[in-house]
């Protein structure tokens, strides 16, 4: 167990849920018959975090009178009330002698439901100052997203009001936080202050704001629309079963010739294109509860004919196309490696026997342990004998997009292209 403390901002008003937020503030306008920040206390409460600070101000005293104390909800509740707006990040001023240990921040409006612990387990792993809860989204285009490297450090942030002339990767701010007491010191005097365009923008070159990207489900419900969408969510078990306690299950996807046409050993980001219907397939994968991986054999970099940096590039181009259409993928896994020799350009330290490159199964028990993924429940999809080979040492069911390429394997299932193959596996 960490720690057991939490601040939830619950001082919204709501002005986009209209009639609904008249009598009650934003935080308790009721999902599925249970206040949305009833279900974050409990959610809290199922991880140990059991002292949880109310920030209230509009119609705050509605809180309270639920509330109380906590008591009732087995939890200690305290309060801080806003006398004026403060924006996003102004009150976290009267916690600077609050707390003598890391705690949860979140937003009132989310519904969430997600394993704190492991959350806090990454920040103290990374000596953070602040650890945002980071997804990808199904409208990158229009969200404000996070720029980080290969170490999960955050180094910027991309504002959704950039002219996007570039290509860029899908990663959002959920608006759940670990805070450590030390990033309080920013705080010198009670003033209006914005979350991400003041508080973490200042800390950003401190190298200690850290990303903790997750699958595990975080929306927002301020429009009547969401409201909705994730009512039918926590009916339809999809919130909880997210939650990175439950076994997830996968789609597994092969890259090239699978999502993007096949150019051989694609280099050049130019000649990427996704394959026809690409983003529908996706995009249902997103909407089913599975998970869309990529798992791809990348020798073009052994071969010394892309660099990572290129890599990177391309699959900036590939989040980019995707999320204009409303997918994404959670996570993107490739292997550099390639043992043959007698290219020109060859990197000698990456000619190596791996056990990443498919049909090994190192990238898919990288994914499995990450996201707490059964295999067994999962599919992995391609187009060629490796790909199908990898899913079936990894005790994955297996569909082979048929393009002349997969003639000695024995895939459970043949199709013509992606859409047709998660249209399969929907059936099932």
């Amino acid at each position: 167990m960490f720690t057991s403390k939490a601040v939830i901002m619950a001082g919204g008003q709501g002005t986009r849920l209209g009639n609904l937020v008249h009598e009650v503030p934003k935080p308790m306008v009721q999902v599925n018959n249970v206040p949305i920040l009833e279900r974050q206390i409990i959610s809290l409460k199922n991880c140990g975090i059991k002292d949880i600070t109310l920030v209230i101000g509009y119609l705050g005293q509605v809180i309270k009178d639920y509330f109380k104390d906590g008591k009732d909800f087995d939890v200690n509740i305290d309060y801080i009330f806003e006398t004026e707006p403060l924006g996003s990040a102004g009150s976290l001023f009267y916690l600077k002698d609050k707390f003598n240990d890391d705690f949860i921040l979140l937003f009132g409006d989310l519904i969430e439901s997600v394993d704190f612990n492991s959350m806090i387990k990454f920040h103290k792993e990374h000596n953070a100052l602040i650890t945002l809860f980071s997804h990808p989204n199904a409208h990158p285009f229009d969200s404000d997203l996070l720029i980080v490297n290969e170490n999960n450090v955050v180094l910027g942030m991309d504002s959704k009001h950039n002219i996007r002339n570039y290509y860029y990767h899908n990663l959002v701010n959920a608006g759940i936080y670990v805070l450590s007491p030390d990033s309080l010191d920013y705080f010198t005097e009670v003033k209006k202050t914005d979350m991400e365009k003041d508080f973490i923008k200042a800390i950003i070159p401190t190298n200690r704001v850290f990303s903790y990207c997750s699958s595990e489900y975080v929306k927002d419900a301020g429009t009547i629309e969401r409201l909705k969408a994730v009512g039918e969510d926590i009916h339809n078990g999809i919130v909880d079963g997210k939650n990175k306690i439950n076994l997830q299950k996968a789609i597994f996807l092969d890259r090239d010739g699978t999502i993007n046409i096949h150019r051989g050993h694609l280099s050049d980001i130019n000649q990427f294109e996704l394959v026809e219907n690409a983003a529908k397939a996706i995009k249902l994968i997103n909407e089913s509860g599975y998970l869309a991986i990529v798992i791809t054999n990348q020798p073009v970099i052994s071969r010394g004919d892309l660099t990572f940096e290129g890599l990177d590039e391309i699959h900036k181009k590939m989040e980019t196309l995707l999320g204009k259409e409303g997918a994404y993928l959670d996570a993107i896994y490739f292997c550099p490696h390639y043992p043959e020799s007698g290219f020109p350009n060859e990197v000698k330290e990456l000619k190596i026997e791996c056990d990443c490159r498919k049909p090994k199964i190192g990238m898919l028990l990288k994914a499995k342990e990450r996201f707490n993924i059964d295999l067994t429940k999962s599919w992995f999809v391609g187009d060629a004998d490796l790909d199908i080979l990898c899913g079936q040492n990894g005790g994955c069911k297996t569909i082979l997009i048929d393009q002349g390429k997969g003639k000695d394997s024995k895939p459970d299932y043949k199709v013509k292209n992606l859409l047709e193959a998660i249209e399969e596996i929907m059936k099932q």
